[in-house]
């Protein structure tokens, strides 16, 4: 009886059988999103062809975009534009949405296409802390972003990486080569913004 219970087992097992998967381009995605196939509220965002669903967005999340989103529209002032959570293009494999950033202009500039080099980019960061260290992170040093922030929530801190590049040995590929960490009382001075100082109490709920 025992033998006949495994083997029934066994049968509802489907075998291991190769997976096949679709790499998307950026275009694709985007007639995909014209087209009605993807919807705003999917939270999806395209990282190097991959179709990747966003980090659930808690309170303090929601607060802490606030919070970065007040902080650099007082900072940057006229002729700078702070978007959240709206995509930027990134090559031919990249759709990401940073949770805010900042580019130059007003909003009806973008209405054909969207900015492809955001002067800042900032995510804020809890369950999701390892993707936007080294995924997204490269993602955006091979866009060319000079200024990278992560809001770090698990430690109330903010981490700013600059000097997008070759990574030198042991690591590979493309990064940033100069990272700081801050913390509340500290301020930040904004690449794009020499006369700017953003305080780190500012951004961290």
């Amino acid at each position: 009886m025992t033998e006949g219970l495994e083997l029934f087992s066994l049968c509802l097992v489907p075998p291991p059988l190769p997976l096949k998967t679709k790499r998307w381009t950026r275009f694709q995605y985007e007639r995909a999103i014209d087209r009605g196939i993807f919807h705003e509220d999917d939270r999806l965002e395209l990282l190097d062809g991959v179709l990747v669903v966003k980090e659930p967005q808690g309170e303090r999340h929601a607060v802490a975009v606030d919070l970065v989103a007040l902080a650099l529209r007082r900072a940057f002032g006229e002729g700078w534009l702070v978007r959240t959570q709206v995509h930027f293009a990134s090559g031919r494999l990249s759709r990401p949405e940073p949770d805010v950033y900042v580019v130059h202009g007003s909003p009806r500039q973008y209405l054909r296409a969207a900015p492809q080099r955001p002067a800042l980019t900032v995510e804020v960061s809890d369950s999701r802390l390892a993707v936007d260290r080294r995924w997204k992170s490269a993602i955006y040093a091979r866009a060319g972003i000079e200024d990278y922030w992560i809001v770090n929530l698990r430690a109330s801190e903010v981490e700013v990486r600059r000097d997008p590049g070759r990574l030198p040995r042991p690591e590979r590929g493309t990064g940033y080569r100069s990272i700081r960490t801050f913390r509340a009382p500290s301020v930040i001075v904004p690449l794009a913004l020499p006369g700017g100082r953003i305080a780190v109490a500012d951004l961290v709920p």
